[in-house]
């Protein structure tokens, strides 16, 4: 920000100093009044008159005609009030240009104009391992200086791990002290990190941090992950399972760490000799009924548009099953079943309610998209066989 609104201010002084110049040097040289320049115009023509006089051009009656009116029309022009430009105060002057030109530039630049942007854009510097590295250790010097801050001791250490310097990253943990007692994520890193420093063995206090991250939060995915890695290393096959399974529900369908954890759920069960993990039991269970749209949007929808009928877990984002379909004549009629799970870990059987959705989409797409027909959420009983959703507005 500064280094735009220094050059900005020296520019409009320097337009000031150019704009203001004459009034604060005026000319040494007195400005000649209209009076000055008539006396002066007629005085040539009298001399030119004088001149044809004596040369013979003209007789003596016509030049005492001619002289005389020429000092007639001279009296009246020199008898007017001289017209010399008088400029008003100068200072009125000054401060008056002053004002003008600073509200014309605050105006053009506040419609224009944007410093934060200017000096956003001119911090935009390639982040480097080096100025990392530089910024980590001034943090860490800072820290130095305040011992009790543990807050800062937990972040420190978070920028250690990030940077793979688990040593530094470990002492940083325990100067946190009970800042990082309380936050299930922090034991979790706590306990990676130690592990790490030992070679992956999680005997003793990484198990103790493990234990202590899951009693606050049993759904903590990096405390799930590394105690089915503890069990696991300490060949504890049927504990591994568990808990990569219940962190295998969490993880949506389709992604390269579902894909990661189900092998290692596979590999636990082939070492510990376990039976391969039955296939979940599809239920007919779910909900199900008819869907309408309001009059005014009827004429919106068009053939080769995409219906779907989603259906989520109250108070979250990912859903548990999902119809598609193509439009057709409405009222149309819906199920939502295990058929459709979006995950198998996670079935809409399983649910004693949902909060059920209809979108028509003119794409098709997945995500929702400005102009879709919507219906309002509706939480739902699963099991019900009559639900009635009405398609009633616009997606803005």
């Amino acid at each position: 920000m500064t280094s735009f609104l220094i050059p900005a201010l020296l520019l409009l002084i320097l337009v000031l100093v150019l704009l203001l110049r004459p009034l604060f040097f005026p000319a040494k040289e007195s400005a000649t009044s209209r009076r000055q320049m008539n006396a002066a115009i007629y005085r040539e023509e009298l001399d030119k008159l004088e001149a044809e006089r004596t040369a013979g051009t003209v007789d003596a009656d016509s030049y005492e005609q001619a002289h005389a009116e020429m000092r007639q029309r001279l009296f009246q022009d020199t008898d007017e009030a001289d017209d010399l430009a008088v400029l008003g105060s100068p200072k009125k002057t000054i401060i008056g240009i002053c004002l003008f030109v600073i509200l014309l530039s605050a105006g053009f630049y506040f419609y224009l104009g944007d410093a934060s942007r200017i000096a956003e854009k001119n911090a935009e510097k390639p982040m480097t391992q080096e100025s990392v590295e530089k910024m980590v250790s001034e943090f860490a010097a800072k820290m130095e200086k305040e011992p009790d801050n543990l807050k800062g001791w937990a972040m420190l250490a978070r920028s250690y791990r990030i940077l793979g310097r688990n040593a530094e990253a470990a002492n940083a943990y325990a100067r946190a002290g009970s800042f990082v007692d309380s936050d299930p994520q922090l034991l979790a890193d706590y306990a990676d990190v130690l592990a790490a420093n030992a070679d992956g063995n999680f005997a003793g206090k990484p198990q103790q941090l493990i234990n202590k991250a899951l009693a606050l939060d049993p759904n903590n995915l990096l405390a799930l992950w590394l105690s089915g890695a503890a069990a696991f290393n300490a060949q504890n096959y049927k504990a591994a399972v568990q808990s990569w399974e219940k962190l295998a529900k969490q993880l949506p369908p389709d992604t390269d760490e579902t894909r990661a954890i189900t092998a290692s759920i596979a590999e636990a069960r082939s070492k510990g000799g376990l039976p391969p993990a039955s296939a979940p039991v599809i239920s007919n269970q779910g909900v199900s009924g008819q869907i309408g749209i309001s009059s005014e949007l009827q004429s919106k929808v068009k053939a080769g548009d995409t219906l779907m009928v989603i259906a989520r877990k109250p108070s979250e984002r990912m859903p548990v099953a999902v119809l598609k379909t193509a439009v057709v004549a409405f009222p149309m009629n819906f199920v939502l079943n295990d058929a459709l799970a979006m995950n198998p870990n996670a079935l809409i059987s399983q649910l004693p309610e949902v909060s059920v959705e209809v979108r028509i989409s003119k794409t098709g797409m997945a995500m929702p998209e400005s102009g879709d027909l919507i219906s309002a959420p509706q939480t739902i009983k699963v099991g019900t066989t009559n639900a009635r959703l009405m398609i009633n507005q616009v997606r803005p």
